[in-house]
């Protein structure tokens, strides 16, 4: 074999290796706050791809907690017939990938702001069952202030059992009731890794492989990324297709602090979701 054969081999196997992610989840459950109804709407197709990844990874019963529009007082960049659509929106998002994707049928997809009380009484129960051996993985999507209030109406011996993922202060510093120094004062272990939006905020063109899939479970997920892109609250997502939040569920499902994907790419995502589709047509 020539040195270009060998090189060219060399390369498609890095390339392989690196499409390639290993599921190896930690000990314990996930739980996901996200936001979506702020000015930001990545959220929806950082929702349908995090579904997606816990169903594919085989993952969906350690899902023990999802709620979205956990922006819970309303800023002037978006309207107040903004915001209410992107309620619509974010749920659709919830609901729509579950059942189509499957296996989340005893969870309750929960809108944090119009339905407060519910969603923190579902994650102080999460929070409540955590131990040693089964602590909560708490995926900060969106203002910290839904995990703070949940925190609050819990034990503090259970707060040695919670690990916050998270992965921009644009999310940190963004709470109306509680900061992110708040949240750490409870206790809990600060699981930081770098932004997301390097490699999964990305040309939607790196996403027309989804557009035209066959499965209609794939196309779904393409749907949703599609509808931030096109939402006119924003400018910032013309022309991406954003998913930046779902790259700590990669984070989390790849082994999270055991060696978990800290900057996880498209195509790592793409890899787990259509090795799913294949084996369950």
């Amino acid at each position: 074999m020539n040195k270009l054969a060998l090189l060219l081999l060399a390369t498609l196997t890095t390339t392989l290796v690196t499409a390639q992610a290993v599921i190896k989840p930690p000990k314990g459950r996930i739980a996901i706050v996200a936001d979506g109804n702020s000015p930001d709407p990545d959220d929806l197709g950082g929702t349908a791809v995090s579904i997606a990844l816990l169903r594919a990874a085989g993952l969906e019963d350690r899902l023990v907690h999802y709620s979205h529009s956990c922006d819970l007082v309303r800023v002037n960049r978006i309207s107040e017939a903004a915001e209410y659509e992107r309620h619509a929106m974010m749920q659709t998002a919830c609901d729509g990938t579950a059942r189509r994707w499957g296996g989340f049928e005893n969870l309750t997809f929960f809108d944090a702001k119009w339905q407060l009380d519910e969603t923190i009484k579902d994650l102080s129960e999460a929070i409540n069952a955590s131990s040693e051996n089964n602590p909560l993985w708490v995926i900060e999507a969106g203002e910290p202030d839904i995990i703070g209030f949940a925190l609050d109406a819990t034990p503090k011996e259970k707060h040695q059992f919670i690990k916050v993922v998270t992965h921009h202060p644009a999310n940190d510093d963004a709470g109306d009731f509680y900061t992110w120094q708040d949240i750490l004062d409870f206790g809990v272990e600060e699981v930081r890794i770098p932004d997301q939006n390097i490699n999964l905020k990305v040309d939607e063109a790196e996403w027309d492989w989804a557009k035209i899939h066959p499965d209609h479970r794939m196309q779904f997920v393409w749907l949703m990324g599609k509808m931030a892109e096109i939402d006119d609250v924003v400018k910032f997502q013309k022309g991406k297709w954003d998913c930046s939040d779902a790259g700590m569920v990669l984070y989390w499902i790849t082994g999270a602090t055991n060696g978990g994907l800290k900057q996880g790419s498209v195509e790592q995502v793409k890899a787990i979701m259509e090795k799913y589709i294949a084996n369950n047509p």
